[in-house]
């Protein structure tokens, strides 16, 4: 399978830029759209013995292992119940699919670069350095996950 080169998220994106934009509790969180390999509904994984507490297990993606993290846990939310609008958002990161366990998907954004404000420090609880920045909405802030961040952050890759 031929592996996607994402770019790196600390590089300051220039012109319109996309995002995949989910909820994980009640905040709007967006990636680049450049990570985002697809949304799965498949939401039965097969646990791991003795995986680190973000690891949700793995699923079969087409004949391909890839490892579910459930967001919230890197996120250092609690967790929450899978429910019929949770899905897995498959990112490719460092050459593996790796699956985001998300409560419901939103939207596709696309902005100008120009319109991202640099993360605060702190977002309900959510550790600064996992965030490239913030995007005011008319009624609502999308929160920017940098993902490599946010996966370098879980425990799993180690």
């Amino acid at each position: 399978m031929a592996t996607k080169v994402a770019p790196t998220n600390h590089e300051r994106p220039a012109g319109e830029v996309q995002f995949a934009t989910f909820y994980v509790g009640d905040i709007l969180l967006g990636i680049d759209i450049r990570h985002v390999q697809e949304i799965n509904r498949q939401l039965e994984v097969t646990r791991v013995p003795h995986a680190r507490d973000e690891v949700r297990g793995v699923i079969n993606l087409r004949g391909e292992v890839a490892t579910v993290i459930d967001l919230r846990k890197v996120l250092g939310l609690p967790s929450a119940d899978v429910t019929r609008e949770s899905r897995n958002l498959i990112v490719n990161y460092d050459g593996e699919a790796i699956g985001l366990l998300v409560d419901r998907i939103s939207d596709i954004l696309t902005i100008n670069a120009e319109q991202i404000d640099p993360p605060p420090a702190n977002v309900r609880g959510i550790d600064g350095r996992l965030l490239t920045g913030v995007h005011t909405l008319a009624s609502s802030i999308v929160v920017l996950l940098d993902i490599e961040e946010a996966l370098g952050a879980a425990s799993y890759a180690e």
